[in-house]
């Protein structure tokens, strides 16, 4: 058997490239450039400089451009910055979308761990912060996130998209629920910190690090009765009006709903919705039918086309 080969996407070696002979894909409006993820790559380069290259297509065109597939914001604050020219990568097909399809998001727990190894390697949570654009009570959060959370949740939860505030819900648990509760949470592929509070409520006292609180009864006044009164005198009277009308809003949707059915009966007028409003006419039978409870059917034109035919009244 012939082994297939697997083309890479990109090739080996870096370029440097002048930046005016980058094409962007989009462009970067002031919009755009007032907004946080633009502030973040800013600070970002700004601190650390560029650390994912650009992506370009690799054939440039007669003028030796080339299209830029992924960068745009980098290459515009390049350019403010008063930059000439970046590292690039290039890839082997000019489809944009494909760059972006074969990157892997950095997940929150990697974040975690990024920025500890950052700050064992001797850079402070000041310069952290400064080059993520973040507060540094951010970067607090971020390094202390994982305190109290068991080897197996991690480990689980390593490479998924989850809600910071999830983490906070598990500490609440012990160590054996932490992987149970993370393994529903895998297994529904669903992260949020409001199905981790549900899995906390679910969870027996002996399975949590301090029993449940139980809730205090509610003390009802006599200001929220009288409250609580004239709100169910207020909706009694909405039922009343609704009652009176209802007869009549019937009545009314029956006699439309019976002419809708008999302009559905002329075969000249179906015929012509059918060629050029067939979203109406299915929405004219789907009104007949729920109305009168009988089925719509479709009377025989002259060419053998089936077309609408009318409930009979």
């Amino acid at each position: 058997m012939s082994e297939k080969r697997v083309h890479s996407a990109f090739e080996d070696d870096l370029l440097i490239l002048p930046l005016a002979s980058l094409l962007p894909t989009k462009q970067v409006t002031d919009v755009i450039r007032n907004s946080p993820n633009y502030k973040a790559i800013a600070c970002s380069i700004e601190e650390v400089g560029v650390i994912e290259p650009l992506i370009v297509y690799r054939n440039p065109d007669q003028r030796d451009r080339y299209l830029l597939l992924d960068g745009s914001l980098k290459r515009d604050i390049l350019l403010a910055k008063g930059e000439t020219e970046t590292e690039c990568l290039l890839a082997t097909d000019d489809e944009a979308f494909t760059y972006n399809k074969r990157v892997s998001r950095l997940a929150i727990v990697q974040e975690h761990f990024m920025i500890l190894r950052a700050i064992e390697r001797g850079v402070s949570e000041q310069r952290i912060a400064k080059a993520l654009n973040v507060d540094i009570a951010h970067i607090k959060r971020r390094r202390l996130m994982l305190r109290g959370i068991c080897s197996q949740a991690v480990d689980l939860l390593r490479d998924k998209s989850v809600n910071p505030v999830t983490f906070d819900v598990l500490r609440k648990m012990k160590p054996v629920r932490q992987a149970e509760a993370c393994q529903l949470m895998v297994s529904a592929s669903y992260y949020s910190s409001a199905y981790a509070k549900a899995l906390l409520a679910a969870t027996k006292d002996s399975e949590r690090v301090r029993p449940a609180r139980l809730a205090q009864p509610t003390v009802v006044t006599s200001a929220d009765l009288a409250l609580m009164e004239r709100e169910l005198k207020d909706v009694q009277k909405s039922m009343k009006a609704i009652e009176a009308s209802y007869g009549r809003d019937m009545l009314d949707l029956v006699i439309a709903a019976r002419y809708v059915a008999r302009l559905l009966a002329n075969p000249k007028i179906a015929k012509y919705l059918d060629d050029n409003h067939p979203e109406i006419a299915k929405e004219f039978e789907a009104v007949v039918s729920a109305v009168l409870s009988e089925p719509v059917n479709r009377p025989i034109s002259q060419t053998g086309s089936s077309s609408h035919e009318a409930v009979t009244s």
